[in-house]
């Protein structure tokens, strides 16, 4: 069956300076790290049931998912973390959707920014356009439509992953989410697929726990919590003997013989 989403809701603007996020020089990663780099995505969505219903459908598709009810929230947030796709509800509260486009244009923020909206008339799809959008879905729309022009943004954003990623018996596919050890498909949750994807991206080079909290879940993940280690655990046991994934004393993991 079809997954159709549809909402809408009105907004005002209110001026104010806003701070986009950027990169500072301690977060300058090396190239094949930012391959590993779980597509992150931050929706703005007054509705809040949509807002969520959403990012359950993305966290599913295995992408890190943020949501906030308003264009202020969208700005602090946006400030703080350097997202991959922002999906934009055109009418917010507050600070508007216009309003937050506009400025992440003049920020020059690499964000790339899905609008949404109920208007479909073309001189309205132009006028987004024209604020920066980078793309525009009008409500109600197909779910699966919406993951494809998010896959299609995050892509123009991210250097390309490699087409297969491998180490000895180990194969996975980024396009199309598939794992295999010895020519055995690997039975993997979201997360676990995530996990070895970051692993095996970085070519051998360690990666901490820190890091795969970042990539790989989002800004609800405690800080302080065991789910990183737990997750590398059943990683581990489906992956099977001989054991490929290596815990360094320094609190890193890394893929075997790499």
């Amino acid at each position: 069956m079809t997954k159709t989403v549809t909402a809408l809701s009105p907004g005002t603007w209110q001026g104010g300076a806003v701070r986009i996020a950027r990169p500072g020089p301690g977060e300058d990663l090396r190239a094949a790290k930012d391959h590993a780099r779980i597509m992150r995505v931050l929706i703005v969505e007054d509705h809040e049931v949509l807002g969520r219903t959403i990012a359950t459908g993305l966290r599913r598709e295995g992408m890190a998912v943020d949501v906030v009810l308003d264009g202020s929230a969208a700005l602090e947030h946006l400030a703080a973390t350097c997202y991959d796709v922002v999906v934009l509800d055109r009418d917010l509260p507050g600070v508007s959707g216009d309003e937050v486009c506009r400025r992440l244009a003049a920020e020059r923020c690499e964000s790339r920014v899905l609008m949404l909206t109920a208007a479909r008339s073309v001189r309205e799809r132009v006028e987004g356009f024209a604020l920066g959008a980078d793309d525009y879905l009008p409500k109600p729309f197909d779910f699966a439509e919406l993951v494809a022009r998010i896959r299609a943004l995050g892509r123009r954003r991210a250097a390309p992953l490699p087409r297969v990623l491998e180490s000895g018996e180990l194969s996975l596919d980024p396009g199309r989410r598939v794992a295999y050890r010895a020519g055995v498909r690997l039975a993997l949750s979201p997360k676990e697929f995530a996990v070895l994807e970051c692993l095996l991206a970085v070519e051998g080079a360690v990666v901490s726990a820190e890091e795969l909290l970042e990539r790989v879940w989002d800004e609800a993940a405690d800080p302080f919590t065991t789910t990183v280690k737990t997750t590398i655990g059943r990683l581990r046991a489906k992956l099977g003997e001989p054991p490929v994934i290596e815990t360094l004393r320094e609190g890193g993991y890394r893929i075997a013989g790499l």
